[in-house]
């Protein structure tokens, strides 16, 4: 029994789709455990780039089953319109299987989050407005939740019908604009049963299925979505995701023990990202962080929205690399910073005049964070075509090793590029 886990350590867009499309050949089947169409992965090889979204990044590689497990939630007809993209591009999409399980982004999950963006304080959570926090608060309702196997039930269209009943009048009092939404009960089940009935050759019991996968030796590559920093519970509340997108939301997620995990490869970026409002103690909002984002091309994969940049947050990547028991680390587009004379870390955190290496549980605590850095001398040199730890640069080999050194956990990969060769294995 051997599972393998990929979970970005920062505020998600680490190019965790990069490591999981590596590592899925020594694997039997990939998992998406968690999350919904607001993540992003993009993998490049053979001069060619994808973007996915829903679908599992081991896609790519036919002998593997591909699972979207029951921690996801998921929007059939974005699904579906990702599955004919990667048709279209010669990806025969054959290997894909869907829980029974995952619940299901409905029309009125939109206008929920349309309507509920915003903070007490008025600032933006960083919602996608795809649905996703509405669809989780329903699950956890239970009431007028619906999960992809309901959709197969001859009850379902009596339970779109009361379910927009209740939603219209919910929707018309939470616009202050006093604007009226009227959702269509017959239109939505038309609609969602047609999605049905496209999906219905792979929808099965995934819990069920991963489980007698284990037992009969088969390997598992999990596939985290968003970063440890969005996790619901442990992160950066309430700028946070709907789900437990840190390692503590791994099984819960795919339905197997935590027992069955071996390895767990923490993603990080060599520098530090955000999207959406919240705190964010290393952000460069000047020439320095507009550097890092035009290098690196920083913008949401899904989204479009340009990212708030920043230097590498030891503090922040320590906490969730101990939370997520990461027994490994990827640090992924070092290449960003090459041009640089000088670069960053923050080692710790001085908060109302104390020291500390400890992340913290409030977020107005992180607002009052005062980052101390130290400085590294840059390499200056472009590093894409190198493809050995001993062809690195002095200075850059030096700055992977003191990211491992004030994480804790050891460094194992290094990218430093887009594509799937440019990927170097740390002694």
């Amino acid at each position: 029994m051997a599972a393998t886990c990929v979970v970005g350590l920062q505020w998600g867009d680490e190019a965790k789709g990069k490591i999981v499309d590596l590592l899925t050949e020594q694997n039997d089947m990939v998992v998406r455990y968690q999350g919904g169409a607001n993540a992003g992965h993009t993998v490049v090889f053979d001069g060619k780039k994808f973007k996915l979204s829903l679908i599992p990044s081991g896609i790519f590689r036919e002998n593997v089953q591909c699972i979207v497990a029951g921690g996801v939630v998921l929007n059939p007809q974005n699904f579906l319109a990702e599955v004919d993209g990667l048709v279209a591009q010669g990806i025969a999409c054959k290997n894909l299987i869907l829980s029974d399980r995952a619940h299901v982004i409905m029309p009125w999950h939109f206008e929920e989050d349309r309507l509920m963006n915003r903070t007490t304080t008025g600032e933006d959570i960083g919602t996608t407005m795809r649905g996703i926090g509405p669809c989780y608060r329903d699950k956890v309702g239970r009431s007028w939740a619906i999960r992809l196997g309901d959709l197969y039930r001859e009850s379902f269209p009596d339970r779109v019908r009361q379910i927009c009943q209740a939603k219209n009048r919910i929707l018309f009092s939470m616009d202050a604009e006093g604007g009226e939404t009227r959702l269509d009960a017959d239109k939505i089940i038309a609609d969602y049963l047609g999605y049905a009935e496209r999906l219905k050759p792979m929808v099965m019991d995934t819990t069920a299925l991963l489980l007698d996968a284990l037992a009969d030796g088969k390997k598992l590559l999990l596939e985290g979505a968003q970063g440890a920093l969005l996790d619901i519970d442990h992160g950066t509340f309430p700028y946070v995701t709907s789900s437990n997108s840190s390692g503590v939301g791994v099984c819960a997620g795919a339905g197997i023990p935590a027992r069955v995990i071996e390895r767990l490869v923490g993603i990080v970026k060599a520098y530090t990202t955000r999207v959406g409002g919240g705190p964010f103690p290393t952000e460069q909002d000047n020439e320095v962080g507009q550097h890092i984002r035009d290098e690196g091309n920083e913008y949401g994969t899904v989204t479009k929205r340009p990212r708030r940049c920043g230097w590498f947050d030891a503090v922040a990547a320590r906490y969730t690399a101990r939370l997520s028991g990461a027994t490994e680390l990827a640090v992924m587009l070092l290449d960003v910073l090459s041009k640089l004379p000088e670069i960053q870390i923050c080692t710790e955190y001085e908060i109302d005049g104390v020291r500390t290496r400890h992340f913290p549980s409030h977020v107005d605590d992180l607002r009052k964070v005062k980052p101390i850095f130290i400085t590294l001398p840059g390499w200056q040199q472009d590093i894409t075509g190198m493809r050995t730890w001993e062809e690195l640069p002095e200075n850059a080999r030096a700055y992977v090793r003191k990211i491992g050194e004030l994480v804790g956990v050891p460094v194992k990969i290094v990218s430093v590029g887009p594509d799937r060769v440019q990927t170097i294995a740390v002694p």
